[in-house]
C-alpha cells in the first residue's frame, strides 16, 4: 500500500509546479533507473519482451524532462543493449535461415537500437565530464584515465552496446572505425574493477579480444584467461561464458565436441540458483539449443562419432 501511495504521490506532482515536478521526474527516475532487478529475475521472457518497450519509452520521456539525470541514462544504455540482443538479434539470426530479407531488416534494427543506447551512454558520460564525447575521439587514454569507478556501469553498457553495434555495421565502416574508443572503454574498466557484476567484462572481452588488432601475445590465450576468470567470479552460475565460447572458439577451432560440451554445460546451469541472472540464463540458454541445432552448419566436417550419431 505504501508503494500505491507513493506511485499516486509522484502522478500528482508530475502535474503540478516546475520545482516539484522536477523532483518527481528525479525520484521516478531513481525508481526506473534501478527496475532491471525486477526483469532480471523473471521466468517469462515472452512477457519481458512486451514490457520491456514501454519501460523504455517512458525512460526516455523523461530523460527528455531531465537530460542529465545518471540513473535514468544508464537505465536507458543498459535497457536498450539488454532489449536489442534479447529480443531483436537474436531472433534475427534464428530467422537468418527462413526469411534473408526479415532477417537483415531486424539486424539493422538492432544496430540502430545499439547505437541509440551507446549515445545515452556516452551522454551519462558526458554529463559528468563536459566534452568527454570529443576528447575520447581525439585522445581515448586520456579522456577514459578521467574516469573513476563509481561510473563503471556507465562505461561497461557504452562499450558493450558500442561494440556489439560495431559488429552489425559491416556495411557502416564510420562505425567499424570507431574500434580505438571502445578499446579504450573497456580497457578502463577493466582497470577499475574487473571482477564488475561478477565477470560481465571478462565475458565481454571473451569476444572482443578476437577482434583486437596488433594487441601482444596469442589472443587465444588472452580468451581462455577471461573465459576462467569469468567461471570462477560466476562460480558457473551463468550460461554467459560457456555459450560465447562455444560461438566464438569452438566454432573457429571447428571442434564440434568442445562446441557440444560447452553448451550442454550452458544448459545445465540452473538459472533459478541465482534469481538476479535468471532471465540471462534463460535467453542464452534458448541461444544455446539454437546454436546446438545448428552444428551442420557451422562444422565443416564432423567427427566419426558425430556421423555415427546422426
Amino acid at each position: 500500500m505504501r508503494n500505491i501511495v507513493s506511485w499516486v504521490f509522484l502522478a500528482a506532482a508530475l502535474a503540478s509546479g516546475c520545482s516539484v515536478r522536477k523532483y518527481a521526474i528525479n525520484k521516478l527516475g531513481d525508481a526506473l533507473a534501478h527496475s532491471g532487478s525486477t526483469f532480471a529475475s523473471d521466468d517469462d521472457p515472452e512477457l519481458v519482451r512486451q514490457a520491456v518497450p514501454f519501460s523504455l519509452k517512458l525512460i526516455e520521456s523523461l530523460i527528455a524532462e531531465s537530460p542529465r539525470h545518471p540513473g535514468l541514462l544508464l537505465a536507458a544504455a543498459r535497457g536498450f543493449t539488454q532489449y536489442a540482443y534479447a529480443f531483436v538479434q537474436q531472433p534475427a539470426e534464428e530467422l537468418e535461415s527462413k526469411d534473408l530479407a526479415a532477417s537483415r531488416e531486424l539486424r539493422d534494427r538492432a544496430r540502430r537500437l545499439y547505437l541509440r543506447a551507446r549515445n545515452y551512454g556516452l551522454r551519462g558520460l558526458e554529463a559528468r565530464h563536459p566534452g568527454f564525447d570529443q576528447t575520447l575521439r581525439a585522445h581515448p587514454t586520456a579522456a577514459v584515465n578521467a574516469l573513476r569507478k563509481e561510473e563503471l556501469p556507465m562505461i561497461y553498457w557504452t562499450a558493450a552496446s558500442w561494440a556489439a553495434a560495431m559488429a552489425l555495421s559491416k556495411d557502416h565502416p564510420e562505425v567499424v572505425a570507431d574500434f580505438p574508443l571502445v578499446e579504450a572503454l573497456a580497457d578502463r574498466a577493466l582497470a577499475l574493477d574487473e571482477a564488475y557484476e561478477a565477470g560481465a567484462l571478462h565475458t565481454f572481452m571473451m569476444t572482443f579480444e578476437l577482434a583486437r588488432k596488433g594487441a601482444p601475445g596469442d589472443p587465444m590465450a588472452r580468451v581462455k584467461r577471461h573465459f576462467d576468470r569469468a567461471m570462477e567470479l560466476a562460480q558457473g552460475a551463468q550460461a554467459g561464458p560457456l555459450v560465447s565460447w562455444a560461438e566464438n572458439v569452438s566454432v573457429q577451432r571447428q571442434n564440434v565436441g568442445e562446441f557440444k560440451s560447452m553448451l550442454n554445460r550452458a544448459l545445465a546451469v540452473d538459472p533459478n540458483s541465482r534469481p538476479e541472472w535468471r532471465l540471462e540464463n534463460l535467453v542464452l540458454q534458448r541461444r544455446a539449443r539454437w546454436l546446438l541445432s545448428r552444428i551442420d552448419e557451422l562444422f565443416l566436417v564432423l567427427d566419426s562419432n558425430e556421423e555415427k550419431a546422426k
